[in-house]
């Protein structure tokens, strides 16, 4: 049979596909409207299935903070390429997954995927999105948050790539909007210079005895005597300290103040014990940042 354009225009705007792949999926189900699409689905899934082994480390990296600043969400979902990454309907993807992680506060990935938001299924969803667009798209992590008695904050670095969620709890409503200015910048602290715990008292302990030994060893070949390779040892941790938890880092814009000086004046400032309690830093495709 023969199928017009204006059927194929409609099957577009319907999926999103492009202008031969709608002909073709009408043409193969001999006009009917439904069927096409259910063909062009199934087309989205075969997609998939060839780009499941392809690597997604392009993408971005979204945050969302509640008005009251009392639930953030940090979500990182990739694509193959930059250019797929600034295209509108990887955004409104984007978007629409964290709509649906607000709304519905999943877990995991698999609960995630388990959902219906707004009358779509979040997996039909990302199955579509990789037929129309070609490429592989995954949602690889989220992060959700709350406090009743906190402030969350979210930092998104220039370009999307690289994004923050940082929350301090025990904070007087008093004094909240001026902590969510410290945290924005705290946040940015925590993109620059990557702080891998929060305090020294959150470094694990074997990771400690397992810096200390390194130090021993080298104040040993460098022929210090014995009974001060333990002093040695704990100076060099401060050392430490200094460059791998966010409150004992110099602070960028200040360097003569740290992160944790910065909270002692707030809380000497409105009598409160606010402290930097998590942080969430999602960097494209490293796990670990």
């Amino acid at each position: 049979m023969s199928i017009s354009a204006s059927q194929v225009k409609e099957l577009r705007e319907k999926t999103g596909a492009g202008m031969m792949d709608c002909k073709k999926a009408l043409t193969e189900a001999n006009g009917d409207f439904q069927k096409a699409i259910e063909i062009l689905r199934k087309k989205g899934a075969s997609v998939a299935a060839k780009r499941a082994e392809r690597s997604a480390n392009e993408g971005v990296v979204i945050t969302k903070v509640s008005d009251d600043y009392s639930k953030g969400i940090i979500l990182e979902v990739n694509c193959e390429t930059d250019f797929v990454a600034n295209s509108n309907d990887f955004i409104q993807f984007a978007d629409f997954v964290l709509n649906a992680i607000e709304v519905y506060n999943p877990k995991n990935l698999d609960e995630l995927f388990s959902l219906t938001h707004e009358g779509k299924s979040l997996k039909d969803t990302l199955t579509d999105i990789i037929g129309k667009i070609g490429e592989k798209i995954e949602v690889s992590r989220f992060a959700v948050e709350s406090s009743e008695n906190g402030v969350l904050v979210g930092y998104i670095h220039h370009g999307s790539k690289l994004g923050v969620l940082v929350k301090a709890d025990n904070v007087k409503e008093v004094g909240k909007e001026d902590l969510a200015l410290i945290l924005k910048d705290v946040a940015m602290q925590i993109a620059a210079m990557k702080p891998d715990y929060i305090a020294p008292e959150n470094v694990p302990a074997e990771v400690i005895e397992k810096e200390k030994e390194i130090y021993r060893e080298v104040a040993k070949k460098e022929g210090k005597p014995e009974n001060i390779l333990e002093k040695i040892a704990e100076g060099k941790l401060k050392k430490y300290y200094e460059e791998n938890t966010l409150v004992e880092q110099a602070y960028i814009k200040d360097n003569t103040k740290t992160i944790g000086d910065l909270i002692k004046e707030y809380n000497k400032k409105y009598s409160s014990d606010a402290k930097i309690t998590l942080f969430h830093r999602f960097h494209l495709s490293d796990e670990n940042k």
